[in-house]
């Protein structure tokens, strides 16, 4: 879906991201999404459906949730999108945290579980 000259829509399978600028245009995008997803027989999933505004600035998006199509979708601060976590200051030291402790579990249950000997020395 192409708005303001740019694609504003990410899909894969059954998950659906829209982008914007502002909350505007992210409604913009999703009434759009709405209109669309109705004429071809399908509805959006409010209860399923988060919004999340991607910021440095800790004052951005401070609007808690927003109205489309007669549903109100809630603002979340983080999520999981194809194994990756995003959180709305666009930072990824959380990313990098989740991969250690991943990572860790793995190792300790390897350390526990494998033959003695077996398992990789660090």
């Amino acid at each position: 879906m192409k708005l303001n000259g740019t694609h504003q829509l990410l899909a894969y399978a059954d998950d659906v991201n829209t982008l914007g600028g502002s909350i505007p245009t992210l409604q913009e995008t999703a009434d759009t999404l709405v209109v669309a997803t109705r004429e071809i027989g399908l509805k959006v999933s409010a209860d399923k459906t988060k919004y999340m505004v991607m910021s440095r600035d800790q004052s951005a998006g401070r609007v808690q949730n927003v109205r489309i199509d007669n549903n109100i979708f809630e603002r979340v601060e983080e999520f999981k999108y194809l194994g990756t976590t995003l959180t709305n200051q666009n930072s990824i030291s959380e990313e990098i945290k989740s991969k250690l402790r991943a990572g860790n579990v793995c190792y300790h249950i390897c350390r526990t579980f494998c033959l003695p000997g077996s398992y990789p020395k660090i």
